[in-house]
């Protein structure tokens, strides 16, 4: 899949918004004298930092961050891992589930009305074995640590919880479905099988 990235000013702080498979990334751009390239970093809370040459172009920093968005959303995960690890800090984990509850819910009534689903009650939670689930009556719970996976694995969760309105069960139907409206499915769950730490999500 080809994920744009758009940018969006922040003039009251001075980064910028920049948005990687749907999900805005704080980068901040800096000049640094002895710099010879352009630098980019992710640094442990998943914001970049690029460096410029002192008489670099700000707009060709912008384009060779555009270039790097397969490593930044490679690194951002990684950066997530660690922090797993380690046990996120209190204000960081406040802060995912903030960002989960509100984007999660907004992003799987997105894609039920691409599908034509309807979709009931949506809850985000913080399950120890689930990416999601759904219901018999049709509500639909979301693990909150979706915000920290690359967006067509996540977008392939979401998905996955809305073929269940039609087949609450994983029956070849199921599948048919899910291969409706994710075509990428056998990537995003190779990749989730591909990370040890989140077999015991299944999907």
């Amino acid at each position: 899949m080809q994920l744009g990235l758009p940018f969006q000013r922040e003039a009251a702080r001075g980064d910028t918004v920049v948005m990687v498979g749907g999900h805005p990334v704080r980068a901040v751009f800096v000049r640094h004298r002895r710099a010879r390239h352009y630098i980019l970093r992710v640094l442990a809370d998943g914001s970049l930092r690029v460096t410029l040459p002192w008489r670099g172009s700000r707009a060709e920093a912008e384009r060779f961050v555009r270039t790097r968005e397969a490593w930044i959303a490679r690194e951002r995960y990684a950066r997530s891992l660690e922090a797993g690890r380690r046990g996120l800090p209190p204000e960081e984990e406040r802060r995912l589930r903030q960002q989960a509850e509100r984007d999660l819910p907004a992003r799987l009534r997105e894609l039920a009305r691409q599908h034509g689903f309807t979709v009931g009650p949506v809850t985000v939670r913080a399950q120890r074995s689930r990416w999601g689930s759904c219901s018999p009556t049709g509500r639909i719970s979301l693990n909150w640590r979706l915000v920290q996976l690359p967006a067509e694995v996540a977008d392939y969760v979401l998905l996955h919880e809305l073929a269940h309105l039609t087949h609450l069960n994983h029956s070849a139907r199921f599948w048919r479905e899910v291969e409706r409206i994710c075509p990428w499915h056998r990537e995003a769950r190779a990749w989730l099988r591909g990370n040890a730490r989140l077999h015991a999500f299944g999907l």
